[in-house]
């Protein structure tokens, strides 16, 4: 009985230290030196714009995905073209509706890799009211000392998707229609994330 115990506890003792089942460590996102942005066909020409408030929550371990989370929190009204003309247009019902619609928000459900310095969030991509599954493409960029935040690291990562904003209810169909503006919008995703050494 003894020996059966001894064992049980090793083995409950190595499960539980194993890397798989080890929380993964917490990030916290440079602002300054992050964004999302986007980019849309208007007749000829390109619109791009970004958000200029929004939030990250990360914890990542390169070696062990599935312990790894990560949450961006998007605040509507801070999008930003450079006319805000445009900007206002974007925020009424015709796009997002931001004064019924705040907020979006994506939320993993499990960060897998890809490639060597590749990985995909899966997860909810919650957007006007309505919850999508959402697959981001994201390179990691690695991870050094900050030559500019004494006790600091930081990791990057860059990733970027097209998608149908029409699916996401962003606009109704009609300035498509009417060759004015694009369906298709290709997102770009630029992050730093810091933690103390």
């Amino acid at each position: 009985m003894k020996t059966a115990y001894i064992l049980l506890s090793t083995l409950f003792f190595l499960v539980s230290s194993s890397p798989l089942y080890a929380a993964a460590r917490s990030w916290d996102v440079d602002k300054a030196h992050s964004g999302f942005y986007f980019q849309v066909d208007h007749i000829f020409s390109k619109v791009h714009g970004f958000f200029n408030d929004f939030d990250v929550v990360m914890e990542f371990d390169k070696d062990n995905p599935a312990a790894s989370t990560m949450v961006f929190t998007i605040k509507v009204d801070s999008i930003d073209t450079n006319i805000e003309k445009r900007n206002a247009h974007l925020l009424s019902a015709d796009f997002f509706d931001a004064a019924k619609y705040p907020v979006m928000k994506f939320t993993s459900t499990s960060i897998n890799k890809t490639g060597e310095n590749t990985y995909e969030a899966v997860g909810t991509f919650e957007v006007k009211g309505a919850a999508y599954d959402l697959t981001i493409p994201l390179t990691y960029e690695g991870r050094k000392d900050h030559p500019m935040v004494q006790g600091k690291e930081v990791i990057g990562f860059n990733g970027g998707l097209t998608i149908d904003r029409l699916a996401y209810k962003i606009g109704n169909g009609q300035f498509v229609k009417a060759g004015v503006v694009g369906r298709d919008v290709d997102i770009s995703i630029s992050l730093e994330l810091l933690a103390d050494k």
